[in-house]
């Protein structure tokens, strides 16, 4: 997932994407070839620092093993996860993660504010090498 995301923690994680200097659109994961926007042309693009908040849209939990390619160790028991869909209102976008560790359905609802933070995608146990990912989780009030 390089390129996606800021190295870091706190305040310094951050989501990246592309803003396409003709149109103003904002995408995510970044684009670094043409505007995704199907009504410009423009070719134009920086990448930006996404908003670190935003507000729940929707969320659900998934108590499956998804199947391939999700990354998944079959002799790890399998633990249930929180899906959810995040409304970006800067870039005018939804986005779609994980909630950290610890966060369940109960502790979220439709418009609470949540935060992008680092998160562990999974671990390769004979070589020690974490490949990261982003989670969201409740702002505390």
């Amino acid at each position: 997932m390089a390129g996606w995301f800021t190295q870091g923690d706190g305040e310094e994680f951050r989501l990246l994407g592309t803003r396409c200097g003709d149109c103003g659109a904002v995408f995510f994961p970044r684009e670094d070839s043409f505007c995704r926007n199907p009504a410009c042309a423009g070719d134009a693009l920086a990448e930006v620092a996404l908003s670190r908040r935003g507000t729940v849209w929707s969320y659900t939990d998934g108590r499956y093993r998804p199947p391939p390619p999700y990354v998944s160790d079959p002799d790890v028991p399998w633990e249930p996860y929180v899906l959810v869909a995040v409304e970006l209102a800067a870039e005018g976008m939804v986005l779609l993660g994980q909630a950290a560790p610890g966060v369940s359905t109960a502790d979220l609802s439709v418009g609470a504010e949540v935060e992008v933070v680092p998160g562990v995608l999974d671990e390769d146990r004979e070589t020690g090498t974490v490949r990261t990912t982003w989670h969201w989780r409740p702002v505390a009030s």
